[in-house]
């Protein structure tokens, strides 16, 4: 099975991306709307989510409740995605060890952390329960 996105530029930075029947502009520059780096965190982040999830119920903590998963993504000079960092919050409590369990599982869950050269993996990752 493949999947198709078309990207249409008409000019200047600003793409709008096809995807089935729905559109997403992206702004290179991030002038009028999230830049390529920004919609890449924001990728990795929604796809992190379902993974800590499932993780989760693999895992013994059947229901994570409330997630926020605060990315951030260092760039060089250039612009360049050069590191990502996690810090997520979960509603459940979770000791630290059931927590890393989980972050390791949707790590190998995850397709956008899998699609990612491993220099960009989140090297540095919290995850707190009983946050909400």
């Amino acid at each position: 099975m493949a999947k198709e996105v078309v990207s249409t530029s008409e000019e200047g930075m600003t793409s709008v991306n096809s995807v089935r029947d729905f559109e997403l502009t992206i702004d290179a520059n991030g002038e009028e709307t999230p830049d390529t780096v920004e919609t890449l965190l924001a990728d990795y982040a929604a796809c992190y989510v379902p993974a800590l999830r499932v993780g989760g119920r693999q895992r013994g903590a059947d229901d994570l409740g409330k997630i926020e998963n605060t990315v951030t993504g260092e760039v060089n000079d250039d612009g360049k995605l050069t590191s990502v960092s996690f810090d997520i919050k979960v509603e459940a409590d979770l000791d630290d060890e059931t927590g890393q369990q989980i972050v390791d599982r949707a790590d190998e869950l995850c397709k956008v952390h899998d699609a990612l050269k491993e220099s960009l993996h989140h090297e540095d990752t919290t995850i707190e329960g009983g946050a909400f």
